[in-house]
């Protein structure tokens, strides 16, 4: 039989759990006029949730519930009165059939100034086939916009996400600080113009698990102001690969250091793990890099740095990089190249690649000798290292 003094904290338990339920606030989308039909716009009932959310003072929880709903360009914007707002996605998100009527946006859907944002699950659909079409047929046509945009945030999460068909960049992080990213799935034709899978810049303590991307351009790109970034468990392809870069098209520009590639695999990608850098002057710079515990399988260039960066080869600057590229590892890469060159160091005349470490490198051509090339590039060997190295 419970005493009195039980009975009295079973009570206290138990009026504390029901406050703490009371604390979080739960918004279905449905609620406020939301459509699973995928044709009507649900645009404003997004927008009414995310108002509510922001402006509560508790726990928010933001529903999407199967089905399909339509958007048009949508920005969630904070400040919030509270740093803890998840969106749980069973359904998926689709954009209009017509490119047009997102494709003049910078995003499609973008948070800006939030603090604590999560989010679950979900698919995002952005119908960029339309658009690909219109660029690949040299017609005019709007630069198409991201899917999933983040800016000036911190402290975000996003899993198990998956996003399609993107008409430009699929994920993009911007001047954030500690954003997570796990169980990321992003699909799109491996000719689809300019649709990088995640792209980082002018962010710090991001985080990249466990994701498989399949894309027309880098799998994941690092751009300018990265730093202390995480990414492993990454499967690529198709696309370019893993790219630092392009770095150097502005002359003052920030630089990208601390960055760790670790237990990666590259099919059938144009690049595996690649530096790049346009020839032209700047104050920007690539330091403390670590590629490690990689498989290449059929990629045509497995380990390359380029300080000759101009895709198409046209309006080349046809200078020489100020990109101070530094202290880079590469251990424990091994697979097969797609071209004799499997590893090519192209670096500044003005500013030579130095500390590059190649440690445990196996990468062989066919039934034929596997090569290396250098130019204005001094490092180490270590280990068994294959093609021979020309450091």
């Amino acid at each position: 039989m419970a005493t009195l003094p039980h009975l009295f904290l079973l009570l206290i338990l138990f009026l504390s759990f029901n406050s703490s339920l009371a604390a979080l606030l739960n918004l279905n989308v449905l609620t406020f006029g939301a459509k699973p039909d995928g044709t009507t716009d649900s645009t404003n009932a997004f927008l009414s949730a995310w108002t509510r959310a922001c402006a509560s003072t508790n726990l928010a929880t933001i529903y999407v519930p199967k089905g399909r709903f339509l958007l048009r360009s949508i920005n969630f914007r904070g400040k919030c009165n509270n740093n803890a707002i998840s969106f749980r996605i069973d359904g998926t998100l689709v954009a209009p059939v017509d490119y047009r009527i997102i494709g003049k946006a910078d995003n499609w859907i973008s948070f800006q100034y939030v603090d604590g944002v999560s989010i679950y699950g979900g698919k995002l659909d952005a119908k960029g086939t339309g658009l690909w079409a219109c660029k690949n047929s040299g017609k005019a046509c709007p630069s198409g916009a991201t899917t999933l945009s983040f800016s000036n945030s911190k402290n975000v999460v996003v899993d198990r996400l998956t996003s399609l068909n993107s008409q430009m960049f699929h994920i993009v992080i911007n001047g954030c600080h500690n954003v997570k990213m796990q169980g990321v799935t992003v699909i799109a034709s491996g000719n689809s113009p300019n649709t990088d899978g995640i792209h980082v810049q002018l962010s710090s303590g991001v985080t990249i698990l466990n994701s498989n991307i399949q894309t027309g351009d880098d799998c994941i790109s690092i751009g300018p102001g990265a730093t202390n970034l995480w990414i492993e468990k990454i499967t690529c392809g198709p696309g370019h690969g893993i790219s630092i870069g392009s770095l150097g098209k502005d002359q003052n520009e920030a630089g990208v250091q601390n960055v760790t590639v670790k237990t990666a695999k590259f099919m059938g990608t144009q690049n595996g793990v690649r530096i790049k850098s346009w020839a032209r002057p700047s104050s920007g710079f690539a330091r403390n890099i670590v590629f490690q515990h990689i498989v290449m399988k059929n990629v045509e260039n497995p380990i390359v740095i380029d300080q000759n960066y101009c895709p198409g080869n046209k309006n080349c600057p046809d200078q020489v990089s100020g990109v101070k590229v530094s202290n880079v590892r590469y251990q424990d890469i091994h697979g097969t190249s797609a071209t004799q060159v499997a590893v090519k160091f192209d670096c500044s005349a003005k500013h030579p690649c130095s500390g590059i470490r190649l440690e445990e490198v196996k990468l062989t051509y066919k039934n034929e000798v596997a090569e290396a090339s250098c130019k204005h590039a001094a490092g180490t060997i270590s280990g068994a290292v294959q093609p021979t190295s020309c450091l």
